[in-house]
């Protein structure tokens, strides 16, 4: 499956994760509330849940008319407005809370994952597989707020790529795969 297509029509998002969309940045708020009402998300309220699908609808008009960057900004602003456990202290449990936070603000049915397959705190590189129907770019945000947290207060130079020898999202696969330095 490609991005913007959910793996379950029965998904369900919690409000306070689409709010995200609006609160990410103040610049723009008026047109990314009227594109999810659009979508029929009005009148969010945080402990609701919400049809994932039509949330992806709204994300693949922001991607085609506003631009993948509005999207990575997104993605920067969920680890604030989204649940996360208190626990999280290193950079490794924060990559790994990712996918516990996605599945505490997701329900019934097949929703995908995030998942750290490498992780090597000596070479200071982790490998992420995100398998799930959201756009890359916004999942390229979210790992990126992370690692800036989360990185040793020594690491200077940090980067988030998607590894381009593996199959993506923005191909047509199922999943895309980052390359986590720091």
């Amino acid at each position: 499956m490609a991005q913007f297509v959910s793996y379950d029509p029965n998904v369900k998002v919690n409000g306070q994760t689409i709010m995200s969309v609006v609160n990410a940045m103040e610049f723009g708020q008026e047109t990314r509330l009227n594109i999810l009402k659009k979508h029929g998300l009005v009148n969010i309220n945080a402990e609701e849940w919400y049809d994932q699908q039509k949330w992806l609808n709204a994300f693949k008009e922001i991607y085609n008319n506003i631009g993948e960057n509005t999207l990575y900004i997104i993605g920067k602003a969920i680890p604030a407005n989204a649940k996360f456990p208190p626990e999280i202290d290193t950079l490794e449990k924060a990559l790994n809370a990712i996918d516990v936070a996605y599945h505490m603000n997701h329900t019934k049915g097949k929703i995908g994952n995030y998942k750290v397959t490498e992780f090597d705190a000596e070479k200071r590189q982790a490998i992420m597989v995100c398998d799930n129907p959201y756009p890359s770019d916004f999942d390229r945000g979210i790992i990126t707020t992370m690692l800036v947290r989360f990185k040793p207060k020594d690491s200077t130079k940090y980067s988030v790529t998607l590894d381009d020898s593996k199959g993506s999202r923005l191909k047509g696969g199922d999943s895309c795969t980052y390359i986590i330095k720091w």
